[in-house]
């Protein structure tokens, strides 16, 4: 599966700390249980890389920005993604 094939899987999503120092990315889903840790500069590099393509993917799109009250958007349950 490619970065651009949409999918109807559906995943919960959550980002917060660990005890360690780690920041943890937590992918569950139906047959999955993914958690990622990463220490807090990788972190940051990721959270750069996904401004930059939420960026991109507006301009594709034509957006200016988010819409009050709009849906999120596909791949994770509603409110999935926490910190």
């Amino acid at each position: 599966m490619g970065i651009d094939k949409q999918s109807d899987i559906v995943a919960d999503l959550q980002i917060g700390p660990t005890t360690l120092g780690m920041v943890r990315i937590y992918v569950v889903g139906d047959g999955v249980d993914l958690p990622l840790d990463f220490d807090p500069e990788e972190a940051e590099e990721i959270a750069e890389e996904l401004r930059a393509a939420a960026s991109a993917a507006r301009a594709m799109a034509g957006d200016k920005g988010p819409k009050p009250g709009g849906k999120k958007g596909s791949g994770h349950k509603d409110g999935g993604h926490k910190r």
